[in-house]
């Protein structure tokens, strides 16, 4: 006989829902994400301005993950990894 069992992933400090009623992933709060400084940022066509956000992360080791990803994904596009202001890498360099 097989038995359930249920997983709760988030931290026992965290709540499950904020004071409006949307899970802590979805809210709107900047705060949540000011103390992680990297980003996988995927640019538009034309390659002047970031078209969407790939992913955040808190450690070089993480991002790093998610820019090889997003290149491997996206391998056409033009993809930075930033370190707050700085672009640390680059996938498919602007023409000169």
């Amino acid at each position: 006989m097989l038995q359930s069992v249920e997983h709760n992933f988030l931290p026992a400090e965290r709540p499950a829902k904020t004071r409006d009623g949307a899970s802590p992933e979805h809210s709107s709060n900047p705060q949540e994400t000011d103390d992680l400084p990297y980003r996988v940022e995927l640019w538009n066509l034309e390659r002047t301005a970031v078209e969407q956000v790939l992913a955040i992360a808190a450690n070089a080791s993480i991002g790093y993950s998610a820019f090889y990803a997003a290149a491997r994904d996206h391998f056409e596009r033009y993809i930075t990894l930033r370190h707050k202001t700085a672009i640390i890498n680059r996938w498919n360099t602007p023409p000169h």
